[in-house]
């Protein structure tokens, strides 16, 4: 199918999108002034090749560049001569763009580093270690984790071509979403709020999502791509797509040896990237090594509620990784449990309001919290363990006076009473745990080109 977009180059101010059919997918352009020239951006999630055109009304079209929009958009720069020139944008292109990891990615000349990550000591310890959730079966390569990356920023990963796994996890945002719930492929939302990534091989249980339903990363981040809800995908379609994108052989060979696509290679993969998403420079890291001379004393005064008594909030974010044990908690978020959690799939009244415990690495950027996105700040967050527990019969030791197990009479909520001022240093110490070079490396950020070469 032939489709034309005439536009002519003296035009302002830019236009509106213009809707129009490409094959099956509706895509859209926008004209642009920039400089001396225009933009035509280009939204087509079918990925097609376009052919820029161009006429002065005297005679033919004369052909320009070919173009390929590899995720969805493109921005392809057009100088202005000063002509009452004409330019269209076709869609009816004998032979297309190569379609090869250079033209399609930004990727560095030299591998990034994803399988050493280098930490500091306090993050080598055998305890540290011992949280790490990476099976023998699949250890973090430079080429497995790079074609995890192209897979977590695609597009194609959901039906209609319009969200990826980015979408959701955002990495300015600690690879959450600032939404409550997410915005699905087809504009529905999740019924949870999306879960930071910041360190998530760090977990000693291993599970995955709020109620620990996957068993492993690698059941995981196959799990959204085939929700109704989120992506909206089958597996076998999801085989066939990647299958189809030329660029993709070149991947799956330096990450596997060979240019096979299939489902266990794209979990491995996918999970070789979030798992080499790893904080070790937050100022608090940066703390260790010197008795944290480096924090300012309302900090320190968090530091030492966090980890002490006052706050205990250690019991169930512990280490220097702030992840729990081999536990899962109850917090006392209410009762009863709207959102049974753990309780939701094993079907046991024992095990409502059970929720997995994350690492608070990168907390300040993951707003809202919980797995309902019921707290908009880190202020009612404390404030919530300071006076708002609420009793549960499943309620966790570390939340009961005095504690006690689970399931034993009803429980008095532990209260922390902190002083305002208390409550402020809190926040101070939870923002020391920020790490931004997690957020803006390049080497966790969208490989895809999206300005025409």
């Amino acid at each position: 199918m032939k489709t034309i977009l005439l536009l002519p180059v003296l035009t302002l101010p830019a236009l509106a999108e213009v809707p129009f059919q490409v094959a099956a997918e509706t895509a859209s352009i926008r004209f642009t002034p920039e400089g001396n020239g225009f933009v035509m951006e280009v939204n087509d999630p079918g990925n097609h090749a376009w052919m820029l055109q161009s006429t002065d009304n005297s005679s033919g079209w004369t052909n320009m560049a070919t173009h390929r929009v590899f995720n969805g958009s493109l921005r392809i720069p057009v100088p202005r001569d000063g002509s009452r020139r004409l330019f269209r944008l076709n869609s009816d292109v004998a032979g297309q763009v190569s379609s090869s990891a250079a033209n399609a990615l930004i990727l560095p000349g030299s591998p990034y580093n994803y399988a050493n990550a280098a930490l500091p000591a306090h993050l080598l310890t055998p305890q540290i270690q011992g949280q790490n959730n990476t099976p023998v079966t699949n250890p973090t390569t430079n080429a497995g984790a790079a074609l995890g990356r192209v897979l977590f920023y695609d597009k194609r990963l959901s039906a209609n071509q319009t969200v990826s796994c980015s979408s959701c996890h955002q990495a300015q945002h600690g690879f959450s979403d600032p939404r409550k719930f997410s915005v699905g492929f087809d504009g529905g939302l999740t019924d949870r709020n999306s879960m930071g990534l910041t360190n998530a091989r760090y977990y000693l249980r291993e599970n995955f999502f709020w109620d620990e339903r996957a068993a492993t990363l690698e059941d995981q981040v196959l799990m959204p791509i085939q929700n109704e809800v989120e992506m909206g995908m089958t597996l076998d379609l999801l085989v066939q797509r990647i299958d189809a994108e030329p660029f993709y052989d070149e991947l799956f060979t330096a990450a596997f040896g060979t240019p096979e696509v299939n489902v266990t290679r794209i979990s491995r993969a996918l999970a070789q990237f979030v798992r080499s998403i790893v904080s070790g420079s937050s100022k608090y890291d940066l703390g260790v090594p010197t008795n944290f001379s480096n924090l300012t004393a309302l900090e320190n005064q968090g530091r030492q509620i966090f980890q002490g008594p006052a706050g205990g909030c250690a019991a169930c974010h512990g280490s220097d990784n702030f992840v729990p044990g081999n536990a899962i908690f109850n917090n006392g978020l209410e009762n009863p449990y709207v959102d049974k959690g753990l309780g939701e799939v094993t079907g046991l009244t024992s095990d409502e309001g059970f929720f997995k415990v994350s690492s608070l690495r990168n907390i300040e950027l993951t707003a809202p919290y919980m797995h309902d996105g019921r707290f908009a700040t880190l202020e009612q967050v404390v404030e919530f363990y300071n006076s708002g527990v609420v009793s549960h019969p499943n309620l966790s030791p570390q939340l009961r006076l005095p504690p006690g197990p689970p399931g034993s009479p009803p429980p008095q909520p532990r209260r922390l009473n902190l002083t305002a001022q208390q409550k402020t240093a809190l926040v101070a110490f939870l923002k020391t745990l920020t790490d931004t070079s997690v957020t803006t490396h390049p080497k966790y950020s969208d490989p895809f080109r999206y300005q025409a070469q």
